[in-house]
């Protein structure tokens, strides 16, 4: 197994309307990243191209690519597995599949100096993808489960929490009746930075997959493409 500071991985995250594509390569992350709802199958292949000539990467270089496997808007979730399959496919690589929640958290914790990150992604039909978050540096740790509901039936250990996601600008009242909030962002969006940031942890290794085995999470059967 390669150390981390040597790995180098790609990573895609399409599932909200931010798309993003980065680079991990000698311990450095580099990044394309543009709020750009509905384009992301247009723009996610020359984002990969640009990240890669910046960090003098070929496909073939890498030792695996990362991808945020949801959940997220369906068509969204759906573009990214596609696309990381593909590569996979072709160069004979491992995926790494992360919760795009996890990268949400990541994110928001190194932006806010907040340690347990409550993160809601609006899931339409009146619910919310849900999950709650103690971040550790470049780790999280999932407290309970990914879930999808109403906002009026999230649960979270007690203790205060900071909010992040799509979720906490469409039902903010209804989530902060649920837990102790300290504030909330509803504008922040998942990077593929964060992505890479988890998957090119040792310590994940053996969620690597094959790429026929790397699937996409909805939480729910019945899903709304949009």
């Amino acid at each position: 197994m390669k150390h981390e500071a040597t790995m180098k991985l790609l990573a895609l995250e399409t599932a909200t309307e931010a798309c993003s594509a980065a680079v991990w390569g000698d311990g450095a992350v580099l990044e394309r990243y543009e709020i750009a709802p509905r384009r992301h199958a247009a723009l996610i292949l020359p984002m990969i191209e640009s990240v890669l000539a910046e960090a003098g990467l070929t496909i073939n270089q890498l030792d695996g690519i990362a991808v945020g496997r949801g959940p997220g808007a369906f068509t969204g979730v759906r573009i990214a597995v596609s696309v990381a399959q593909g590569l996979a496919f072709a160069a004979d690589l491992p995926v790494v599949p992360v919760s795009t929640l996890a990268a949400l958290a990541l994110g928001a914790a190194r932006e806010t100096g907040q340690m347990r990150i409550a993160t809601a992604l609006d899931a339409r039909m009146g619910e919310v993808y849900w999950g709650t978050w103690a971040v550790s540096e470049d780790r999280v740790a999932l407290l309970g489960e990914e879930r999808v509901c109403a906002p009026a039936l999230v649960t979270a250990p007690p203790d205060g929490w900071f909010g992040v996601g799509s979720g906490w600008s469409a039902y903010a009242q209804a989530l902060s009746q649920r837990l102790t909030v300290n504030g909330w962002a509803g504008d922040r969006y998942p990077h593929a930075s964060d992505i890479v940031r988890l998957a090119a942890d040792p310590a994940r290794r053996d969620s690597w997959v094959t790429a026929e085995q790397a699937l996409p999470v909805y939480l729910r059967d019945r899903v709304v493409g949009r």
